[in-house]
């Protein structure tokens, strides 16, 4: 199977059975959801899997990409807790991906230190800096642009 089928899939089985699709509601960089964040930080992380030829496990690294930011609240809404979000979402949105899903080591990796270096200790797994830089990567793009980098979302 091609990873941009594996990708749709895995989408498909998130909005399906957790409350992935929940993430449409909130707004990540620009105008852009995080919903079409996450997923955009996953095609570009398979982007750079398939440019280098490198060996991963494709599964744990479009999952931990598609929940690396699933922490299912506006971080924009002025409260004062939202003022340290970029210490706090990895832990918040790894507890929300734990409590629906079973999630492995690879992928725990990417959820919770996909900020570095906010999050102090750094990715362990090649799958983990993959995540790590194309979400640096697309939120530049988000942010500069100040619109959603969505590519091929036709059918998501």
């Amino acid at each position: 199977m091609n990873n941009q089928k594996k990708l749709e899939e895995i989408i498909a089985f998130l909005n399906e059975n957790t409350r992935f699709k929940e993430t449409k509601n909130f707004i990540q960089h620009g105008n852009t959801s995080v919903y079409y964040h996450v997923i955009s930080v996953a095609k570009k992380s398979i982007e750079i899997v398939e440019k280098y030829n490198l060996n991963v496990d494709m599964d744990s690294l479009i999952r931990g990409a598609l929940l690396h930011d699933y922490f299912l609240y506006d971080w924009h809404d002025g409260k004062k807790e939202r003022w340290i979000h970029g210490f706090t979402h990895p832990m918040k949105a790894y507890l929300n991906a734990k409590s629906e899903l079973k999630i492995n080591r690879i992928e725990k990796d990417i959820i919770i230190k996909h900020m570095f270096p906010l999050t102090i200790l750094p990715p362990k797994y090649l799958e983990s800096w993959i995540v790590t830089y194309s979400d640096k990567y697309v939120s530049i793009v988000e942010t500069v642009r100040r619109k959603s980098m969505k590519v091929g979302f036709e059918n998501l």
